[in-house]
């Protein structure tokens, strides 16, 4: 071929290389879906403040993150109990429009009375906890797992507070009302302390959760600080 007949074809490969670029660019990759591990990011923040609205049809929660001073910050999650739902099933979202779920829990029979496991978006358990019976006649503690990583017992600090509590159940129609009285839950292992639930005094039922080990799932401590109060009256 002449030399404008080689010109010519060599400019037409480029025009479709050019071409096939600029159709590349014009389709953009997919954007990857959405994961609880992504929002929100709680695993970063140590303490939360947990605080209760009643209904008369359930009890709705609202987790926020907490100030310095220990007021409530940035809400991060949120959880309703229906009370007329089963035993201990709870759903704790992302945000207030529920439609992206963080973490659930729910009790099943168990050789140690209910077991609660501890669920993600997809159903997969990456926690359990439940309430050692033998040990809560004088003072309430529950055992709480986080498989392959720490085993934490949380037992009632309170004596005085813990028999106050043991009388109050056995007080005809009072076991079906919540124990109004602050307490506070100090969780371990191997003595070394790891977590602590705080319930405090006040018009609205209130609670401050901190975290002491890195290594502790956050959903984990929020779901089993929910159910602190969310089991009460079960």
């Amino acid at each position: 071929m002449d030399s404008t007949g080689t010109e010519s074809s060599a400019g037409t490969g480029a025009e479709k290389g050019k071409a096939a670029v600029s159709f590349t660019k014009a389709t953009p990759a997919p954007n990857p879906a959405p994961t609880t591990a992504e929002a929100p990011d709680i695993q970063s923040h140590d303490t939360f403040v947990i605080k209760k609205k009643l209904s008369l049809t359930a009890g709705e929660y609202v987790v926020s993150v907490a100030r310095p001073d220990g007021s409530e910050g940035e809400p991060v999650a949120y959880a309703r109990e229906r009370r007329l739902s089963l035993r201990g099933q709870v759903t704790v979202y992302t945000d207030a429009s529920r439609k992206s779920v963080l973490a659930a829990f729910k009790g099943r029979d168990h050789e140690v009375g209910y077991m609660y496991d501890v669920r993600d978006a997809s159903g997969q358990s990456f926690g359990s906890f439940y309430e050692d019976a033998g040990a809560s006649f004088l003072r309430r503690t529950w055992q709480v797992r986080q498989p392959g990583t720490m085993k934490l017992t949380g037992r009632e600090r309170s004596r005085v507070v813990a028999f106050v509590r043991f009388v109050w159940e056995f007080v005809p129609y009072l076991e079906y009302v919540p124990f109004i009285w602050p307490y506070r839950f100090k969780y371990t292992e191997s003595g070394k302390p790891l977590m602590t639930v705080t319930k405090k005094l006040g018009l609205h039922t209130r609670y401050v959760l901190e975290i002491l080990a890195p290594d502790i799932d956050r959903r984990l401590a929020i779901a089993h600080t929910l159910a602190l109060d969310a089991l009460e009256v079960d």
